[in-house]
């Protein structure tokens, strides 16, 4: 799961950043209304936590912006207001929740992680995939509810695969969703070895193969061959 944060208090935007991240979610983060703009136009990503006070913009024109480009992301709102208008507008606005500072950061990653269950697998923390298990709240994945032992990586790789189902997902997007701060488009070996080691895993406890690749361009997983 790829989040953008929204936030201009430096402190509050790091602490997020932090602890968002050793939840083994991919987090980028951002204190101005432009620089969130230019990166809602160019990058993926499955969740955005945004700020409605802003330096140079208001956060609920963000979310129609989201919304315009993505409509199936998810977007918590985040506010030092409390007044009922305020939680109102910005549901009205397109986003999927409202938390008032300032907030519990395990109560902000409970509400990330209700609003995954309701856009992937239907309210349960269990996104299933024909034999294929994922486990949301524990990053684990099963094959015929046998565990694979997949790594980090490898569980967010085979996650994004999957809630891309039957769509070709180019190399380039998923090194940017996977690894944000350090890809390098000179070479996609690492990828490869990723998705080398993903098929091994799933194959060896009996899973079929769904990951098609589609060469020079990327991969898609589906039923189809």
């Amino acid at each position: 799961m790829k989040i953008l944060i929204v936030e201009d208090e430096k402190n509050l935007l790091e602490s997020m950043l932090k602890y968002l991240s050793g939840e083994n979610y991919i987090c980028e983060g951002t204190s101005g209304f432009q620089l969130a703009e230019d990166k809602i136009y160019v990058n993926e990503y499955d969740v955005f936590i945004i700020d409605i006070m802003l330096p140079d913009g208001n956060g609920l024109d963000l979310v129609s912006k989201v919304r315009e480009k993505n409509s199936e992301a998810g977007i918590v709102i985040i506010s030092a207001k409390n007044s009922l208008d305020d939680k109102i507008a910005g549901l009205n606005s397109g986003s999927d929740d409202y938390i008032t500072k300032p907030f519990h950061l395990s109560e902000l990653n409970a509400r990330i992680k209700a609003l995954l269950r309701r856009k992937y697998s239907k309210g349960s923390k269990i996104l299933r995939e024909n034999e294929i298990s994922l486990d949301l709240d524990g990053f684990n994945a099963s094959v015929n509810e046998e565990n694979v032992g997949l790594t980090i990586k490898e569980f967010q790789l085979l996650h994004y695969l999957i809630v891309n189902k039957d769509r070709i997902v180019r190399k380039q997007s998923i090194v940017e969703h996977l690894w944000p701060d350090e890809y390098d488009f000179h070479s996609y070996d690492f990828l490869y070895t990723h998705v080398t080691n993903l098929r091994k895993k799933l194959t060896k406890k009996g899973c079929r193969d769904y990951i098609n690749t589609v060469y020079g361009i990327g991969y898609k997983f589906s039923d189809e061959k």
